[in-house]
């Protein structure tokens, strides 16, 4: 693809090359906190611990996010073609535990290997995929040029590229562009960021607008009488304020708030579900340092009594949201980008979200716009306001939620579409 992109990528996996200590000793240090980051190693090094029938379906989705969003089109695949092995790679062990929770062994699950040829051969080799399907943009050179190497078509689905990443891609354009031109579709949420990627290289034959997966949310049967149930425990009339996948920074300027929040809204439950097992801990400790009674969820049932209620398990997110009056989606009111917004719209809650919400622009405007979210502030004083407002005004959350499950349904279709796209790539 020209000398240029070739220097650049051989410049690229030197410098991998070069840093490869240092990735495994990131890797040893976040072993500190969670475990999971120093087991089955041996796999980012393309060392594979199972060898599945060949022409397979293989799907990379980097974390938690990347796989709950890849769960319904996995699923959907799965019904549709029983006799194609599914593959799924992902780097960080919170998304291993999500594969294992929702596929538990009717997929290979594995880490992804480290973007060098040796390790990406060695991985290719054994696995044999038919397609690699990447969720949302996470696009490695050396892994692209590999498949290409071997015939592997490459889709990225559920593709977004903000105004922001464009930008970053630009200044790398010796080896973006060539990514891009290596890929098979880039199945995109909207024709926006279709465009960006276009700009930045993709042939724009090979661009197709599919909407985002995220509203093919499956909304378990039962998942509201669990919900019911949870309420019970706190005092089945309380009101609960969610805060669901909150980062540092988040969970405790809502703990700073709660004695205010407090006085408008005297049988207010906080319910903190933190995004990352790491700071469950943290969280458990900023509750106490301010005085305020706590229950973490695995240590048993929650009372009348209790303030605040922290979320330390996992894969439980849609029956903790559905206990909840009022959902503020965390990631937002810090410089992180926001997570989904639509799980909590789907449920039928009333739902907010912070100023920082650029990896979800797009479904943010649309979910506003069809009044079922609103935007909140990051500053204390106003954000205090706020939230007095949603959580005093009952009708106004019933309104919100209601609107939230028409837009998720009207906006429903993607997986099928990706669905239909994945088996023409792989002729079957």
């Amino acid at each position: 693809m020209g000398g240029r992109s070739l220097v650049a990528r051989i410049l690229y996996t030197l410098l991998f090359t070069l840093l490869l200590p240092v990735f495994v000793a990131r890797l040893w240090w976040r072993g500190r906190k969670n475990p999971g980051y120093r087991r089955r190693i041996g796999e980012r090094f393309g060392r594979l611990p199972h060898a599945p029938r060949p022409n397979g379906l293989w799907v990379h989705a980097v974390s938690v996010g990347e796989t709950l969003a890849a769960a319904p089109f996995v699923k959907a695949f799965q019904q549709q073609y029983p006799d194609v092995s599914v593959i799924m790679t992902t780097t960080t062990p919170t998304g291993s535990e999500q594969v294992r929770r929702l596929f538990g062994n009717s997929v290979f699950h594995m880490y992804m290997p480290y973007d060098l040829p040796l390790f990406l051969n060695r991985f290719l080799r054994t696995l044999k995929p038919g397609l690699l399907v990447v969720m949302e943009t996470e696009l490695w050179p050396n892994l692209l040029a590999a498949c290409q190497a071997r015939h592997i078509p490459v889709v990225l689905a559920n593709a977004r590229m903000s105004e922001k990443s464009a930008r970053g891609y630009e200044k790398f354009s010796a080896l973006t562009r060539p990514m891009l031109q290596r890929l098979a579709m880039v199945a995109v949420q909207n024709p926006v960021d279709g465009e960006r990627f276009v700009q930045l290289g993709l042939p724009a034959d090979r661009m197709e607008v599919t909407g985002s997966v995220k509203y093919d949310v499956t909304v378990p049967a039962g998942i509201h009488d669990k919900g019911r149930a949870l309420r019970a425990e706190w005092g089945g009339q309380r009101t609960v304020l969610a805060l669901a996948s909150g980062h540092g920074g988040e969970d405790e300027l809502l703990l700073d708030l709660y004695p205010r929040l407090q006085e408008a809204v005297p049988d207010l439950l906080l319910l903190l579900i933190p995004r990352h097992p790491e700071r469950f801990e943290a969280v458990t400790n900023a509750v106490r340092s301010r005085g305020l009674r706590v229950q973490r969820r695995s240590s048993g049932s929650a009372s009348e009594q209790t303030q605040v209620y922290v979320a330390d398990t996992m894969g439980e997110m849609l029956q903790l949201l559905a206990a909840a009056d009022l959902v503020l989606v965390g990631g937002s009111l810090i410089a992180h980008g926001g997570h989904n917004p639509i799980e909590p719209a789907a449920l039928g809650k009333a739902t907010l979200i912070g100023p920082h919400h650029m990896n979800f622009a797009v479904i943010v405007d649309n979910l506003q716009n069809a009044g079922a979210l609103a935007l909140v502030s990051d500053q204390a004083d106003e954000l205090l306001e706020q939230l007095q407002n949603y959580l005093s005004d009952a009708d106004l959350r019933s309104r919100m939620g209601a609107a939230g499950q028409a837009a998720v349904d009207a906006n429903r279709g993607a997986v099928k579409r990706l669905t239909e796209l994945c088996s023409a790539h792989l002729k079957l």
